[in-house]
């Protein structure tokens, strides 16, 4: 009798994915290891961002098929993209100078991706295809701990109110703000409405 292979969903699973809709709230951010890439200017025009985000997912992708026709037994869904967002004067970054922005783009692992596997997964992705950004990907445990965080739904240049809406929330509660905006794109922007996008905003903060 075959044995059952067992599926993971990481928005499911996950209590950081899994947002209030339009509710701020506060939560602990486990750390977790990703695939990152480093970066700067606008990702709407950056080549380089967009060398990132092949990279990215071509490695995710050939690490899902290893693992489902490996061993383990396990078949899991490739998690959303997401990225660090800042800039060296954070005006640049709240008044939209996105030719100034730096970015870290980044896709959540799994907890038995190994520095193997992972070093495997390069080697086989880099052969089936020409990944420029190859050689600035990484596997790194990012730990974001307490966080205020809230489900943005709509357009990506109207996130403005909402995140602003964000930091006040943070501040009455108690709270400082501190290291990097972030975001995880839950949907799919290329078979999505502008309007029906679904973008978990997340701010790292510590206690005043």
């Amino acid at each position: 009798m075959p044995i059952k292979m067992k599926k993971i969903d990481f928005k499911k699973e996950l209590p950081a994915y899994k947002p209030k809709v339009a509710k701020p709230q506060i939560i602990a951010v486990p750390p977790a290891n990703f695939l990152m890439i480093d970066g700067k200017g606008d990702p709407n025009t950056s080549l380089e961002f967009k060398n990132a985000i092949e990279t990215l997912y071509s490695v995710a992708y050939t690490l899902k098929f290893m693992i489902k026709k490996g061993s383990m037994g396990i078949d899991y869904g490739v998690a959303p993209l997401e990225a660090l967002w800042w800039a060296e004067d954070m005006n640049d970054f709240l008044y939209a100078k996105k030719d100034k922005w730096q970015w870290t783009a980044m896709i959540l692992q799994p907890d038995f991706i190994t520095t193997s596997l992972y070093n495997e997964a390069v080697t086989n992705a880099g052969q089936k295809k020409d990944l420029p950004a190859l050689s600035k990907l990484r596997l790194e445990q990012f730990n974001e701990g307490t966080c205020a965080q809230v489900l943005y739904i709509g357009p990506y240049a109207d996130e403005g109110p909402t995140i602003q809406n964000l930091h006040q929330f943070a501040k009455t509660n108690g709270y400082n703000l501190c290291d990097k905006h972030h975001e995880i794109y839950l949907s799919d922007q290329r078979k999505t409405a502008p309007e029906k996008l679904k973008t978990i905003i997340r701010q790292p903060v510590s206690k005043v």
